[in-house]
């Protein structure tokens, strides 16, 4: 029986009490809700600078033995291991979105330890504290006691985009009322792709399908940043 990855379910959490201050807080900067989720109050996004389009399946599918013909496969006999995760410099916040799906989605515990990977992705995020949701982020990143269980099998993971777009119900309702976006300058970018994970004795290892909601700050005089994860996917 082939041994599953103690990382090849999907990773998400609920965040604390003081991420929900910050969305109920961004909420209430934008002027506009996006979704509420479990009382909790969503991020929100720009009018629709094109075509919107529905958000993949939210339900991860069961590895498979392999990452799929197209889909770039890590080899743990390669001996390259991943850099840490730098953020684009870019004013586009679907680019932006895409790329930080990518370094959620990605790892190497050959490569560096849990609190690297979260000090790299802290510096994603925007630095207007009122709109950073570091806790949001945390959640996606193994905790410590898992990382080091990881780390003994040398697993790491790749992730391959498939597509962003801005969520229909924020362009539908941002186009009702168009100046809300000019508070926060904050947009809803949905992400889908693959996450392919494999770890010594399995070097073929498995890919997940994987769609995510972030909120993504992208201020005309600053390029893009994050603002945090939603809870759940906004089609």
């Amino acid at each position: 029986m082939r041994k599953r990855s103690p990382a090849s379910v999907s990773r998400s959490g609920t965040p604390g009490g003081a991420s929900r201050r910050r969305r109920a807080l961004l909420g209430t900067a934008v002027l506009l809700v996006l979704v509420v989720i479990a009382g909790l109050a969503a991020y929100l996004t720009r009018d629709g600078r094109g075509s919107s389009k529905a958000a993949s399946n939210s339900t991860s599918s069961a590895p498979s033995t392999a990452p799929p013909p197209s889909m770039p496969r890590p080899s743990a006999a390669s001996g390259s291991p991943h850099a840490l995760p730098v953020p684009p410099t870019t004013h586009d916040p679907i680019a932006f979105g895409k790329a930080a799906a990518a370094a959620l989605w990605s790892y190497d515990t050959r490569a560096y330890s849990q609190p690297e990977l979260l000090a790299a992705l802290h510096k994603w995020l925007t630095g207007e504290k009122k709109y950073a949701d570091h806790d949001s982020v945390d959640a996606l990143v193994p905790s410590p006691v898992l990382w080091k269980e990881m780390a003994s099998n040398g697993q790491f993971a790749t992730a391959r985009i498939n597509e962003g777009h801005f969520p229909d119900s924020f362009t539908q309702a941002l186009q009702a009322d168009p100046g809300a976006i000019t508070t926060a300058y904050v947009y809803a970018v949905t992400v889908s792709g693959k996450q392919s994970i494999a770890w010594s004795g399995s070097p073929a290892g498995g890919a997940e399908s994987r769609v995510i909601t972030l909120a993504v700050q992208c201020r005309p005089s600053h390029p893009c940043a994050l603002a945090g994860v939603l809870p759940a996917v906004a089609p």
